[in-house]
């Protein structure tokens, strides 16, 4: 049995990126795998569609590198998220304690 951080990969779920079939072991539910594989599928075809003519390797890189740029976002506009929540709680337990003196 493998592990990845942590977690023991058991059950496999058929996935079709590009239309090559491949096994995934997971122990995530087999929709959240289907979804994922759709999300690496749709980039690889949206590459594609913009960069043709590329090697299978190029292209891989260049998905691998969308991916990482969106996940980079998605932590961005977490952090912005949090510091404004952080500013709210702030701006309230200020006038918590000015209401309370």
């Amino acid at each position: 049995m493998k592990t990845l951080r942590g977690i023991h990969l058991e059950k496999p779920i058929s996935v079709t990126i590009l239309g090559h079939a491949y096994q995934i072991r997971s122990d995530a539910d087999a929709e959240e795998v289907q979804e994922i594989a759709r999300y690496v599928n749709d980039k690889f075809t949206a590459i594609m569609d913009h960069v043709g003519g590329l090697s299978e390797r190029k292209l891989a890189i260049l998905v691998a590198f969308d991916i990482a740029s969106d996940y980079f976002q998605v932590l961005k506009d977490k952090g912005g998220a949090v510091r404004d929540f952080e500013t709210r709680i702030r701006s309230l337990n200020r006038r918590i304690d000015s209401a309370m003196t």
